[in-house]
């Protein structure tokens, strides 16, 4: 579904190509880490997928959950190190955009689903 798609794989070339910007650290740290932050990130556009879309079955709520589940495994393996980290204002609005970019992926697998149901 999403992570097998050639949108995805074009957003983790993006996201590496961009690692940079977790390459300074700023004195404007969060307190929140890269995990927490990603985490909440994942969860609140899912969340959002879900409120958008109140009529899925079941079964595809569940495979939505499990590539979001993949998501996060990807991005805990691109930062690495990093995913402990006290991330700066420009790390989470990069975060913030990027994880926008993938929410869009999972609004188009679903318009796909509903319009072949």
């Amino acid at each position: 579904m999403v992570v097998e798609s050639d949108g995805y794989h074009a957003l983790i070339e993006y996201f590496t190509e961009h690692l940079s910007v977790f390459a300074v650290s700023g004195t404007d740290a969060s307190e929140e880490t890269v995990e927490n932050v990603v985490t909440d990130l994942i969860a609140t556009n899912l969340m959002a997928v879900f409120g958008q879309n109140p009529d899925l079955e079941p079964e595809f709520r569940f495979k939505l959950m499990q590539e979001a589940d993949a998501v996060l495994d990807d991005m805990a393996e691109m930062l690495g190190g990093l995913w402990q980290k006290n991330p700066g204002i420009e790390q989470i609005t990069f975060l913030e955009d990027y994880i926008s970019l993938v929410k869009n992926l999972f609004d188009s697998v679903i318009s796909q689903q509903t319009s072949h149901a």
